[in-house]
């Protein structure tokens, strides 16, 4: 087959004698469109919520957290009793509470040790019904004695009261303390994490910023304090200025912003010289603008990470400080201050330190369930993954 060869100044001539009904569109029986999308497309926060909710335990653990908070606000307004009020009549009651008593739990009974067999018969020492039964007789010097169970709401003439979580050694109710003091120790907690956050994204997002000598002097500080150790430092900076929900803010801010200060550098020196970074700086934004609204973002997810990491650690060093004594004044309470009175009497009286341990425990759980789930939902190598 041979072709003839057109010069190019002579082409538009040839074109023109191309007929039109020489030509015909291909594909005009089927609709020509783009692919349809497999997968529903989402951004970094929503693909990281999405996961989050996939997390069983981190969705418990963020309700839990809930109530928890919630009973902070509100349990100690739903009885009569306040925080500070003492009963010298019913000290060291037993717990009680109105429906878990009919199943045999909470119900106010206590055992008396040591006691006359004949008195039982006594009703101005054992009042009708207050009587449940006795066990272990024993003789001494031939009088009998037996250790009793009794009703010890009926024993002291006390049938109508309830304290739901009993009474410590000076008639107060355990109940109203123990969410006052859960309260007290979550307006620390929460208090000192937002200050270590605030202090600690500056501070780190500056020395990544700048870096050089800026970087320098600023980490060797940062390491400086960082080798005392945090509850030396908390306990020093409490005995310096005295007891008190500042103090112990202030406290447990003295080094608790290090940690947070260090990723946020971090971050800083790995995003600062991407490309969108360097054509904000060539257009001239300002580093305030480039610092926290350029490169800041792209660190929210380590950054609420931390957060909720260190929240159960304040929580557990303010009640570690109380413990020891460091915490507040009395009667003001908290957990960790109801846990170092209660273990003097653990065996005598095992509610008073049954119930804040099972609070700091629940805590503590609950936060780092969720901490873990909000790590791994925040983590950008799982993004996109079902």
């Amino acid at each position: 087959m041979s072709m003839n060869y057109v010069s190019p100044d002579k082409l538009p001539e040839e074109l023109g004698k191309l007929m039109a009904e020489q030509f015909e569109f291909a594909n005009t029986g089927e609709k020509i469109m783009d692919e349809e999308l497999k997968t529903v497309s989402r951004g970094f926060f929503k693909d990281a919520l999405f996961r989050l909710k996939r997390n069983k335990a981190a969705i418990a653990a963020f309700w839990i957290i809930c109530l928890m908070v919630v009973m902070a606000i509100f349990a100690p307004n739903m009885n009569e009793f306040t925080f500070s009020e003492q009963h010298p009549d019913f000290t060291n009651m037993p717990p009680r509470i109105p429906v878990l008593e009919d199943l045999g739990i909470f119900n106010g009974q206590r055992v008396l040790t040591n006691r006359r067999l004949d008195s039982l018969e006594n009703p101005e020492k054992f009042p009708a019904g207050s009587v449940l039964g006795y066990s272990n007789p024993h003789e001494v010097r031939g009088v009998t004695l037996v250790d009793v169970e009794v009703n010890y709401y009926k024993y002291i003439g006390a049938d109508d009261t309830y304290f739901w979580f009993g009474t410590d050694n000076m008639g107060r109710d355990v109940w109203t303390r123990l969410w006052r003091g859960t309260r007290v120790s979550l307006i620390i907690a929460f208090a000192a994490v937002m200050t270590d956050v605030v202090i600690g994204v500056i501070y780190g997002a500056i020395a990544g910023y700048y870096g050089g000598k800026i970087d320098f002097f600023m980490m060797r500080f940062c390491e400086i304090l960082n080798a005392f150790p945090r509850v030396v430092v908390c306990t020093l900076f409490i005995m310096l200025f005295g007891s008190g929900m500042l103090s112990m803010i202030l406290a447990l801010c003295v080094r608790g912003w290090v940690p947070t200060a260090r990723m946020v550098r971090a971050q800083f020196l790995r995003f600062r010289g991407r490309e969108y970074v360097m054509a904000a700086q060539t257009m001239g934004v300002p580093d305030r603008a480039l610092i926290f609204r350029h490169i800041l973002p792209n660190s929210i997810g380590p950054i609420i990470t931390r957060t909720m990491v260190a929240i159960p650690s304040a929580i557990f060093t303010e009640s570690f400080l109380a413990y020891i004594g460091l915490g507040l004044a009395p009667p003001e309470p908290s957990i960790g201050t109801m846990l170092s009175a209660g273990q003097k009497v653990l065996l005598q009286y095992p509610h008073l330190t049954l119930f804040p341990a099972l609070a700091i425990s629940i805590l503590m759980i609950a936060f780092n369930l969720f901490g873990n789930g909000l790590r791994d939902a925040l983590d950008p190598t799982q993004r996109g993954q079902e």
